[in-house]
């Protein structure tokens, strides 16, 4: 997932803003169940591995590198720890501008021809495919050369269609669909460069480029400069309690990270990539976590064609009164659209659009929308005067989010018996994490009903 760091162009310091697309991090854990806060997790020993990256980011640089940390080796993965004893508030990583790599960093004959609609992270892609191309020769070797391998990653990107079947009940399904013919619109749409660069992309294909734009989606930063890659900062895990980001200050031109907590020396330093869903862990990063705080359900909802009133409601609730909204990550949320979070309940635009779906005379909608002028404009915001219609609709999300739940629980029926292996482990936890979500809301649903009754 592309994150999203937080910038500033002057001394001021400010705390990092959620992402446009994602944290476009990578998490080196091997399944869900290893995923956990790992803040007492010491590493193992120093990677020796990585002994002559130091120095050569250094010289990237051309300028001030510090870090406080070191890469090693747990039970998690490789990752970053405390070379000593870190306090809060202590900067543990300070890497400069010049050692990113971004589009900047791609020959200005090769970008001319690249058409504007081709995104940022197709971009760097790009840059990958160059510098991979070039070998020893390339000034960044020592880290396109340390990146995974395709085999490596567990994005659902990189999944077959069979393997996707196993998360077909979640939105991580269509949406992982939706990359993958996006990430093939761009590799065609960059042909032309392919073509007229043959010695510097030789034979490029469209898993090589997908391997080379997952990359980027786990591991990049927005920035000022579009989409950065950031040595040694991208060896970072995700902790979903941590409070510490990476911060980009545009003045002093480097990317830093500051300690939330205290860190004993061995210990490993962790980072909140955002409040990411296992959906949107399991497409851009390629883990889960067992227990995801900030799962979601997306429910869809769609006026019955045999309903008499069909036209009219659907043109209602595409208007004003039911605005269309963004969620909160890449899963973009529209007029019959909605997503539910766990123990949040159920959004009153959801629940607005159950009542306006339950009424069955047009004097009833004309009902709706006169009181909703008198109060402040939101049609169906407030609970039915016609306490049956109201339960009505309140049973009617009931019902559509019980057959979710029994689609996800035959999914799961059918994962649970087969041997283990990271892909099944990660649509376990993508479908656990959303039959919690739904779950919580049906006992919301169930409790309003009875209150309702009861009156």
């Amino acid at each position: 997932m592309l994150t999203h760091s937080g910038k500033i162009t002057n001394s001021l310091w400010a705390p990092s803003r959620r992402p446009t697309l994602f944290p476009l991090f990578r998490c080196f854990f091997t399944s869900s169940n290893d995923f956990v806060s790992s803040s007492s997790s010491t590493a193992s020993h120093v990677d020796d591995d990585y002994k002559d990256f130091l120095p050569w980011l250094q010289l990237k640089a051309g300028a001030e590198f510090s870090t406080a940390l070191h890469i090693g080796n747990s039970p998690y993965g490789r990752g970053l720890y405390a070379s000593k004893n870190i306090k809060k508030g202590d900067c543990v990583l300070k890497v400069p501008t010049t050692a990113q790599l971004s589009p900047e960093d791609l020959d200005a004959e090769i970008s001319e021809l690249i058409k504007k609609e081709i995104g940022n992270i197709a971009v760097v892609a790009v840059v990958i495919l160059f510098e991979k191309q070039m070998g020893e020769k390339s000034n960044w070797a020592p880290y396109i050369s340390r990146l995974p391998l395709r085999e490596d990653m567990h994005c659902s990107i990189f999944w077959s269609d069979e393997e996707l079947e196993m998360i077909r009940p979640s939105c991580a399904y269509a949406e992982t669909h939706k990359q993958k013919e996006s990430i093939e619109r761009n590799f065609l749409g960059l042909k032309l460069v392919f073509d007229k660069f043959p010695h510097l992309f030789q034979d490029p294909t469209l898993e090589g480029f997908t391997h080379a734009y997952g990359l980027v989606r786990s591991r990049g930063w927005e920035s000022s400069k579009g989409v950065s890659l950031i040595p040694f900062l991208d060896f970072l895990n995700h902790d979903g309690n941590s409070e510490a980001r990476v911060i980009v200050c545009e003045h002093d031109e480097h990317s830093e990270v500051t300690a939330d907590r205290d860190y004993a020396k061995g210990e490993e330093v962790l980072i909140r990539y955002g409040k990411i869903s296992n959906a949107s862990l399991l497409l851009c990063l390629g883990f889960t976590l067992s227990n995801n705080k900030y799962d979601f359900v997306k429910l869809e909802l769609d006026v019955p064609k045999d309903d008499q009133l069909c036209s009219q409601k659907s043109g209602i609730l595409q208007g004003l009164h039911t605005p269309s909204m963004k969620a909160d990550d890449m899963f973009v949320c529209s007029w019959n659209s909605f997503k539910i979070k766990q123990g949040k309940g159920i959004p009153r635009t959801l629940r607005a659009f159950a009542r306006i779906l339950v009424c069955d005379s047009q004097q009833q909608l004309d009902d709706l929308r006169e009181k909703s002028t008198q109060i402040d404009g939101w049609l169906a915001r407030f609970p039915l005067e016609n306490k049956e219609k109201e339960i009505a609709a309140h049973q009617f999300l009931h019902s559509t989010i019980s057959e979710l739940v029994e689609e996800h629980n035959e999914h799961i029926k059918l994962l649970e018996p087969c041997t283990p292996n990271i892909k099944r482990q990660l649509a376990l936890d993508l479908l656990q994490g959303e039959l919690r979500v739904m779950k919580s809301a049906l006992d919301w649903l169930e409790n309003y009903c009875l209150a309702l009754s009861d009156d």
